[in-house]
């Protein structure tokens, strides 16, 4: 299994990485990572926008989720019917968010793998961003800034709400709690990583931003 996913994953992507750097990454380890970012958000577009735009649509039907919930109680099986139709008319999965976790966690282990075991002294003579940032020492600033950016992001995805009212079901408490349990967990994680993922994780994050930004507004009526 080990060897599956160096061949399939982690190799390619090192190679990529390698290739990326020795032609447009201007020799520049960061700049390499961040277009090799780019790549990536680029290839799997469509899946990480269905998966953003179904997780936005389950925040704004809570209320609808909840009625339902309530109307049909005693009765799981009609409630389990009359749920899955409304998923269907807003064409929604409401698991896709575990599809997004899935396809991010291997990715990322990848790059775990290369910037933590493999030597890398063969492949880059240059490990700083910019001749400013050790990608490979552990930086608390990319930590930070790919939080922040995780935070925004997350915010955007709860559903506006007039001010002053406060959570109506505990989804959408749950959901309010996430915006800061996400991004503080993802700070303690990589500020105890080397710099390179947090990077990573930043720039992959403006995607998310970029285009959460779009969703909201192709979902502002529902």
């Amino acid at each position: 299994m080990k060897e599956l996913f160096f061949n399939v994953i982690q190799n390619p992507i090192f190679s990529v990485l390698q290739y990326i750097y020795n032609t447009i990454g201007i020799h520049d380890l960061g700049v390499s990572i961040v277009i090799l970012t780019i790549i990536i958000r680029i290839i799997l577009l469509p899946i990480f926008y269905k998966g953003a735009k179904d997780q936005s649509l389950m925040q704004k039907l809570q209320p609808k989720i909840k009625e339902i919930q309530t109307k049909h109680k005693g009765n799981k099986e009609e409630q389990a019917k009359v749920l899955l139709e409304l998923y269907k008319e807003h064409k929604v999965n409401p698991f896709s968010g575990f599809a997004l976790l899935i396809i991010q966690l291997p990715i990322f282990i990848a790059l775990f793998q290369i910037f933590a075991y493999q030597a890398l002294g063969s492949a880059f003579d240059n490990h700083l961003f910019l001749g400013l940032i050790n990608l490979e020492a552990k930086n608390i600033y990319l930590a930070g800034f790919a939080a922040l950016i995780q935070y925004f992001q997350s915010k955007m995805m709860l559903p506006k709400k007039p001010d002053g009212e406060g959570p109506k079901n505990p989804m959408e408490s749950i959901g309010k709690t996430m915006v800061f349990i996400g991004p503080a967990f993802t700070l303690i994680i990589l500020m105890n990583l080397p710099a390179a993922l947090g990077l990573y994780w930043g720039v992959s994050n403006i995607f998310s931003l970029v285009q959460q930004v779009y969703i909201n507004k192709k979902t502002r009526n529902i």
